[in-house]
């Protein structure tokens, strides 16, 4: 049996469709879960999706923290559930304080949209063992609050700690300190990424199949757990 693979859609979600779809070509089964839910449908993992939820009110994030679906993704996620936010997803699970930080406004005031190259430094994760570490890959970047900022502690922590799963190349495209694109939690479970792994799975569309490890990762995860 595929292991299940919850992705929330929340109002305002563009990108939830998209994943669902990786998680497919990845081997898994996509189940779809909504915002108001209060049952997770017995998912092995979760992914929040890009997108604008809640149309960013506030701040990106700060609304889809409370939403009914996210008090059990919070539990299960401290209690080890594997759960990947991607852009909006990041933002979420930031201000869920699941992972440290904030994403904030790009530098240059700008929306961005653009593929990217990275450098994956992490590969211990449950998202991230398929790649190895300091791979080279390419994924779409497209967002306006892509800035990830901490207090200079907390991304000592993170260098210090092997915390950093990516890094943007050859520039940095939203003022992210450290030139980071993505972190994880301490356990390596809660993954928080600002490109979009989904929309580089098929060689048809995007540019490669370079975020398709994110997905097959966490499948190989969940079968060796």
């Amino acid at each position: 049996m595929s292991a299940r693979v919850g992705v929330v859609t929340f109002p305002g979600s563009l990108d939830d469709r998209d994943a669902g779809r990786a998680i497919e070509l990845a081997g898994g089964e996509y189940v779809p879960l909504w915002h108001g839910d209060r049952d997770l449908k017995q998912v092995d993992a979760v992914v929040l999706p890009g997108g604008f939820s809640y149309g960013d009110y506030l701040r990106a994030g700060a609304i889809a923290r409370f939403a009914p679906v996210m008090d059990l993704v919070i539990d299960q996620a401290k209690a080890g559930l594997p759960v990947l936010g991607i852009c909006n997803g990041f933002q979420v699970l930031c201000e869920s304080h699941l992972l440290p930080g904030v994403l904030v406004r790009n530098n240059h005031l700008h929306f961005i949209c653009r593929d990217q190259r990275l450098r994956i430094e992490n590969a211990a994760t449950a998202w991230t063992s398929d790649y190895e570490t300091d791979q080279e890959v390419v994924i779409p970047l497209k967002n306006m609050e892509g800035g990830f900022v901490a207090a200079d502690h907390t991304l000592d922590e993170l260098e210090a700690e092997g915390r950093i799963v990516a890094r943007y190349l050859d520039v940095n495209p939203n003022g992210s300190r450290r030139d980071i694109a993505g972190i994880t939690n301490a356990a390596g479970n809660i993954v928080g990424l600002m490109p979009h792994p989904e929309h580089a799975v098929e060689s048809l569309t995007g540019p490669g199949t370079d975020g398709l490890a994110f997905f097959t990762s966490v499948l190989k995860a969940l079968v060796a757990a």
